[in-house]
């Protein structure tokens, strides 16, 4: 039998967020229903986590996730939130364990679709060895969101003796970025048929976790972040702020998909800023860089590259250009580009 039939309406209203049998019903038989683990009980305000701390530190990250559309070739925003969570913390070089989740959600939202989400949400918390262990729902007045907007907050644990930073970061370190830089901006932008474009690209949102823990195991290895919102170009200026150094990008070994290209030339956008969401920009000691992209090359991540070099200098970003010459990467002000997270 089908659990969605118990509901009396196909549809969110706002007496799913009142706190009665229909916010229980919505709680238990879609949330519930997914989500379900030994941590999670709909009975309790908290989660009681088993961590052990003897050979690790505590780390945690907080994260909210909205897109449109909410399905998307190659993701939705159920398994884009959990990717998202699980990402932040394994650049920091923690191991993912637990999440938290609120869910809000707009009135008039078909019920079949949030079904759909969470079920994606669900098989992604699989896939990265994480478990949902506590959430909260609420109901937005129609017109007050997108569909859904969730928020996450994630646990994981980091063995003691890492140290990885933007203090750490020195002349002469190269930039290996794990994949092509751009995808999930212009997968976006292709699924809303914005423009009058379409296209097949799929999103590159994915768990980064199998790549930073091959780049863990690499001695070297200084910083780690995922290019989301502002691309590798936001990554490379944050780099330069903190650590008053210089970045250069080589613009012929960037990786970028074909599609990407066109829909960047056609429409003036630069590929260096738009986001990904599986996709992990590293800086490594140079003399371990090779070995870390060989190591990358074994898992599969054909289009890995060393893109680029920090350099002794005054906090500037720059991209050496296919022609030879160079040019300055000013930092992203405005919004240039469509609103994909």
């Amino acid at each position: 039998m089908n659990t969605l039939n118990k509901f009396h309406d196909t549809h969110i209203s706002l007496a799913h967020g009142n706190g009665g049998r229909l916010m229980r019903e919505l709680i238990e038989q879609v949330f519930a229903k997914h989500l379900n683990n030994d941590l999670l009980s709909t009975d309790s305000d908290a989660a009681l986590l088993p961590l052990d701390l003897s050979n690790g530190e505590l780390l945690i990250s907080t994260d909210g996730f909205t897109v449109e559309p909410l399905e998307f070739p190659g993701g939705d925003i159920g398994s884009l939130a959990i990717h998202g969570t699980v990402n932040d913390l394994a650049v920091s070089g923690a191991t993912p364990l637990y999440l938290t989740l609120n869910a809000f959600i707009e009135e008039g939202l078909e019920i079949a679709l949030l079904d759909r989400v969470v079920q994606s949400m669900a098989k992604t918390c699989v896939e990265c060895g994480v478990r949902i262990v506590a959430g909260d729902t609420k109901v937005l007045k129609r017109g007050q969101g997108g569909g859904i907007y969730f928020a996450t907050t994630g646990v994981g644990i980091r063995k003691a003796y890492l140290n990885l930073g933007l203090n750490t970061i020195k002349p002469g370190d190269a930039l290996l970025l794990s994949g092509t830089a751009g995808d999930h901006g212009t997968a976006i932008m292709l699924a809303r048929e914005q423009f009058g474009l379409s296209g097949s690209l799929q999103s590159d949102a994915a768990s980064v976790l199998p790549i930073t823990q091959v780049l863990l195991a690499t001695p070297g290895l200084r910083f780690m972040r995922d290019p989301t919102r502002g691309g590798i170009a936001t990554i490379a200026h944050e780099i330069a702020q903190a650590t008053s150094l210089s970045v250069r990008f080589f613009e012929t070994q960037i990786p970028i998909n074909e599609q990407v290209k066109m829909v960047a030339e056609l429409l003036g956008y630069d590929p260096l800023y738009m986001a990904c969401e599986g996709r992990v920009l590293a800086v490594i000691d140079p003399d371990y860089a090779q070995t870390a992209l060989d190591s990358l090359y074994k898992l599969g991540y054909q289009d890995a590259a060393i893109i680029g070099r920090i350099e002794a200098g005054n906090g500037y970003v720059f991209i050496e250009t296919e022609l030879g010459g160079e040019r300055i990467l000013q930092e992203l002000e405005d919004d240039p580009l469509p609103r994909i997270c």
